[in-house]
């Protein structure tokens, strides 16, 4: 299915972040086309492109075994950026030092641009920036000068001109980085003088042949679960091989939100498709999921448990008269989250990765359409396939469901008092330095500020919360064990169907990307459990911002919460990513 790739002008050095792939899809949607390599690559063998970046990654330069480029390759005649640890490793290359940081720096920040640079053309000025970083570049090499600073990083920008090396500490391929964009323009046409050769629209005859190519003569079996992904990749088969050879299963994992069985139903009646099936699984699913408390064995748990619906499915079905493939619709951030690059760090098991899936894969029956593709991507085609609009722009939904909203916990254990507010005993994941945290939450009731100040000063903290209300003080809540069970997941999807009006009704879901609640096991003994709003803005779920909400608007939310017997208090979630992932598990 790679037939319509051209030869890249870009090749990104994986040292193993987790915006590896993201950063060769923004050079793509610029019109360019770049391939990602493991970082030891040769520099004989990237002599051919126009430019190199040196992606961020998790590790420190002075690790043992850390990841490192061919040194030549800083000699070998393309331009060179670095990002993040890509800038830190090119300092260490080439004689510059690098220490250890004292105070991680995650998220937003303010970039101040002291010396003028190509690299800067038409972004000059101080501008916001997105960082995640811990180690910094202490002295740039020889050669270099230092192009800009933020609060806490003094050599955030460096550059050699002559050589055409450059380096930045923060992340100009996320959106949350206001002139990135102008940036990576600067260094592919003006430093590296690329050629436009790519176009990320009108790719859906080309996916198609590759449909055609890898299918064969056999039929395409899918699990969809009615989100943008899995529905899109459904509809690229349905147009690739017909509507007779291509089924749809949806399985009712008993974790889903209100309603959300019936509108799949509807929305595969309208696609036309010819076999479409629901499979009702809830008890098989809640069974295994009994007792369970660790996010990662919940994903592990549920991806299993799906290949074993899979498994009978199959065996007991019409799907093995003749030959057939799983289709799935994964996307990049699915395989990079889940260790996808060659070093990047665990965030998170997506259950389209697990054991029973890799498997499938080894035996070449499986078909991803849209692995090369992400999230906003994905929308594009779906737009050129005619799919509608208010099926497209629809908030992205987990595939486990709400078993990763409703948080679970072992023991009981009360809240400690910290500077500036409340630490949770409730552990969330994050990812801070592209590295997996789980660490507790800290309850405030300042704002966004506030939280960011305080996420990058204290390491034992992964998310800041702010305190909406409680029907009792925190100092009286408590952390009591807590499982998935039947009752909790009701609680929480009525808690997320009042949301989910209110956010509809209001207009305030058109300026979210995505609104995550979570169910987290703390209150009081009559109302054990309390409701955290995650409301967020991101193009590709890489990264992501908290979005505030009208105060009016979230007195009403709240109030309805409060409603859901066993509901103890409302908090919000003023945690950027990184450092918090967008889902608490």
């Amino acid at each position: 299915m790679t037939d319509y790739i051209p030869h890249p002008q870009i090749a990104v050095l994986d040292t193993g972040g987790q915006y590896t792939h993201l950063i060769a899809r923004k050079i793509r949607e610029l019109g360019v086309y770049a391939e990602v390599l493991p970082s030891e690559t040769p520099a004989a063998e990237l002599r051919n492109r126009r430019g190199l970046i040196i992606s961020g990654g998790p590790a420190s330069v002075y690790e043992e075994g850390s990841p490192t480029i061919d040194p030549a390759a800083l000699i070998a005649g393309p331009a060179v950026l670095g990002i993040c640890y890509g800038q830190q490793l090119m300092a260490h290359l080439l004689g510059g030092t690098v220490r250890k940081g004292d105070k991680g720096e995650y998220g937003q920040a303010t970039f101040d641009l002291q010396k003028d640079s190509l690299l800067f053309r038409n972004a000059s000025g101080s501008q916001q920036i997105w960082m995640s970083h811990r180690d910094t570049v202490e002295t740039p090499p020889a050669g270099f000068e230092v192009l800009g600073k933020t609060e806490t990083c003094t050599i955030a920008a460096v550059a050699d001109e002559a050589r055409r090396l450059y380096g930045v500490q923060f992340h100009p391929e996320v959106v949350h980085t206001r002139n990135g964009r102008q940036i990576l323009t600067n260094f592919l046409f003006d430093i590296c003088g690329c050629q436009p050769d790519w176009d990320p629209r009108h790719r859906v005859p080309l996916v198609e042949d590759g449909i055609r190519e890898v299918v064969g003569d056999r039929n395409v079996f899918f699990f969809v679960s009615g989100g943008v992904d899995s529905t899109v990749a459904f509809t690229l088969c349905l147009k690739a091989l017909g509507t007779e050879r291509v089924s749809g299963f949806y399985v009712d994992t008993g974790l889903m939100r209100e309603g959300e069985t019936a509108f799949v139903r509807n929305l595969f009646r309208t696609l036309g498709s010819e076999s479409f099936m629901v499979e009702e699984a809830g008890d098989q699913f809640l069974g295994a999921l009994g007792g369970v408390i660790d996010p990662e064995e919940k994903r592990h748990i549920i991806g299993e448990q799906f290949v074993a619906v899979q498994d009978r499915i199959l065996r007991t079905g019409h799907f093995l008269e003749g030959a057939w493939i799983l289709g799935q619709g994964t996307i990049y951030p699915d395989t990079i989250e889940s260790g996808g690059t060659a070093k990047a760090d665990l965030i998170k098991t997506h259950h389209n990765r697990v054991a029973g899936i890799q498997k499938l894969m080894e035996e070449g029956r499986i078909i991803e359409p849209l692995t090369y593709f992400y999230k906003d991507e994905v929308r594009e085609i779906g737009r050129e396939l005619g799919l509608p609009a208010e099926f497209l722009d629809r908030h992205p939904f987990p595939g486990p469901g709400l078993a990763i909203r409703c948080l679970c916990s072992g023991e009981e254990a009360s809240p400690t008092p910290l500077e500036g507010g409340w630490m949770i005993p409730v552990h969330s994941v994050g990812v801070q330095g592209d590295m997996r945290s789980y660490r507790p939450v800290l309850a405030i009731r300042g704002g966004q500020r506030e939280a960011t100040k305080l996420i990058n000063l204290r390491s034992e903290i992964n998310r800041v919360v702010s305190e909406i209300r409680t029907i009792a003080p925190i100092a009286e809540m408590r952390v009591r064990p807590a499982t998935l069970t039947a009752d909790r997941l009701e609680r929480l999807r009525k808690a997320d169907a009042a949301v989910r009006s209110l956010s509809e009704s209001s207009g305030f879901e058109d300026h979210v990307w995505q609104f995550p609640v979570i169910l987290i096991p703390f209150g009081t003994e009559a109302a054990p459990d309390s409701v955290v709003l995650r409301p967020i803005d991101s193009v590709d779920g890489m990264t992501a911002q908290s979005v505030p909400m009208d105060p009016q608007l979230l007195n009403q939310m709240t109030h309805e919460i409060l409603q859901v017997p066993g509901i103890a208090g409302v908090f919000y979630d003023l945690t950027h990513k990184p450092p918090g992932t967008i889902e608490w598990e």
